[in-house]
């Protein structure tokens, strides 16, 4: 399946689906159009029960370099607001799949926080991060600042913010904002690999996890304590825990069936 700024694909057995951004005369930047483009996808995907994790990514050259400044530069604040740009956002983080981000070159601005925006971040050694958005007079509108501090603290989020600074893979990694970093050109292979194991796993059981690590970066302890052991108390419901439990016992692999 294609929408042109949004190409999608499926593995031979379905429950893996990659999604990859089409604009490379624009290294990717991320306009009304391709934005709708992609959240739509991601929702399309999101409701077939067989898709078990979503990989998102870009191109060699390109996850994505940023916002698109020709469509930003002369709009009005009331033209930003009329766009709805944020329930686009929102509607990127209400995906119950599991996204994986598959990052190589420029990961700028809206690129950054996108990438942010997924579960887990596959970066090629090429990759290049930043929010700039302060060399143009602004500041990250897509959740840039809120996940930077909550993944590097304060005082790095801070620098990165106020300065627009880049910085590489290994320092993404060393950061602990990206999980893994690929040598060479294997990056969405090493994406893909990763999502293979997450869909071998309890597919809601997996969608309860994903929901239960996510309200721990907007909670207090207490009520993310309580919030688990509802999530845990529903997946201790399901066909999937029997199963596995069983399969456990007679040392068997499991066949988890997503009910």
């Amino acid at each position: 399946m294609s929408r042109g700024l949004v190409l999608v694909e499926r593995e031979p057995e379905g429950r893996i689906a990659t999604v990859l951004l089409n604009r490379p005369d624009r290294l990717n930047a991320l306009n009304e159009e391709l934005m709708g483009a992609l959240v739509e996808s991601l929702q399309e995907l999101d409701s077939e029960s067989e898709v078990r994790c979503i990989v998102l990514g870009g191109s060699a050259r390109a996850f994505a370099a940023g916002a698109d400044i020709a469509e930003m530069a002369d709009a009005s604040v009331m033209d930003m607001v009329a766009a709805a740009r944020v329930d686009l956002w929102y509607a990127i983080r209400a995906v119950k799949s599991p996204l994986v981000a598959a990052v190589s070159g420029y990961c700028l601005g809206g690129g950054c926080e996108l990438a942010m925006a997924c579960d887990v971040i596959v970066a090629s050694e090429t990759a290049q991060f930043g929010q700039p958005e302060i060399n143009l007079g602004i500041i990250p509108g897509g959740g840039g600042t809120q996940r930077l501090a909550r993944v590097l603290g304060k005082q790095r989020a801070m620098q990165l913010v106020l300065t627009g600074e880049r910085f590489d893979a290994a320092t993404a990694l060393e950061l602990g904002l990206v999980n893994k970093v690929v040598e060479g050109g294997g990056w969405l292979e090493e994406a893909m690999a990763l999502a293979a194991t997450v869909a071998e796993r309890p597919p809601i059981a997996v969608r309860l996890a994903k929901q239960a690590v996510l309200v721990a970066e907007e909670t207090a302890l207490s009520p993310g304590i309580e919030n688990e052991r509802r999530l845990y108390e529903l997946a201790m419901a399901t066909e999937d825990r029997v199963e596995g439990m069983r399969a456990f016992l007679e040392k068997r692999e499991p066949k988890f069936e997503g009910k």
